[in-house]
């Protein structure tokens, strides 16, 4: 891809000097205190303490000691993240990947002020391990994922070598084609359709609601083909086998291709993201027509 020399977002927060996240959740030391505390004070007077606990520990701003004595847990350090330790190819990985967000935004923002919207757009954190969201703590083993609570994209560098070596799907632009797939998760909030397919799932068998999350996934995919249209007709970013890269990628994660390399069938029934060829099918349809309007995967057969 021709990307050097391209502005980088300021939309990118760099978390991989961070100290991981724990997994765990504390114990409950305060409720094993309550019952002695109802024996000898009773429900009254332990309603009395608690306030006047709660209120002098606000007041002084030493609510979080007094928790910490109370529950037996000791309060959580703020430790100061460490400066970032990379390669220099994780250092140019990270530049490409900030010059092909702020492309994405450029994308959108122009898409959505045609059509009288205004783009939000979406914040990219760097991690490494592990990351906790507004959608709870993800581990890297989850792969990049986009956060609808908190409008964030998030990605552990680390997957464009497994993308490269377990998935055989090299390139830089397959490594784009993953990122502007988020991104189209984040169009999706932003039109209200990620909220109408969780909304539809409810009530309904794990079978369909399966089949739902399909079609978002594959609406996603879409998206990222018209952003790559995009980048490929107006700014001429695409050189001579990344389209074949983005279409790779999008082939080597289907789910019946994933559902065959870890237990060797396929449960169509199973699948959440769509087969290699519907995700195939929908990345260049994207890419073909170059608007939104072609990305419509819930009314149309996928």
């Amino acid at each position: 891809m021709r990307w050097r020399g391209n502005r980088s977002s300021e939309n990118v927060e760099d978390r991989r000097g961070d100290q991981p996240p724990s997994m765990g959740v504390a114990g409950g030391g305060a409720l094993r205190l309550l019952p002695m505390l109802i024996k000898f004070l009773g429900v009254k007077g332990t309603l009395v303490l608690a306030v006047v606990v709660g209120g002098y520990g606000l007041m002084t701003g030493n609510l979080g000691t007094i928790l910490s004595v109370l529950t037996g847990q000791p309060m959580p350090q703020q430790s100061a993240p460490e400066s970032v330790q990379q390669t220099a190819q994780e250092q140019e990985l990270a530049e490409f990947i900030s010059v092909i967000l702020a492309d994405t935004e450029d994308t959108w923002g122009q898409i959505f002020t045609a059509s009288g919207r205004q783009y939000k757009e979406p914040r990219l954190v760097l991690f490494r391990n592990a990351v906790k969201s507004a959608c709870g703590t993800a581990q890297s083993a989850v792969g990049p994922f986009y956060c609808p609570a908190d409008q964030q994209i998030y990605i552990d560098l680390g997957f464009y070598t497994e993308l490269s070596q377990r998935f055989k799907a090299p390139g830089d632009f397959a490594q784009a084609y993953v990122l502007a797939h988020e991104v189209g998760h984040h169009i999706q909030t932003l039109l209200g359709i990620s909220a109408k397919v969780h909304e539809a799932k409810r009530g309904v068998d794990k079978a369909r609601a399966n089949q739902l999350s399909v079609r978002q996934e594959l609406q996603a995919d879409c998206l990222a083909g018209v952003w790559a249209n995009k980048a490929h007709h107006e700014r001429k970013m695409l050189e001579p086998g990344d389209l074949e890269e983005g279409l790779r990628a999008a082939s080597a994660i289907g789910d019946d291709t994933l559902q065959k390399q870890s237990r060797g069938y396929v449960t169509p029934d199973s699948f959440t993201h769509g087969s290699s060829a519907q995700r195939v099918k929908w990345f260049k349809r994207g890419f073909e027509k170059g608007n939104m309007a072609a990305c419509d995967t819930f009314q149309q057969p996928i």
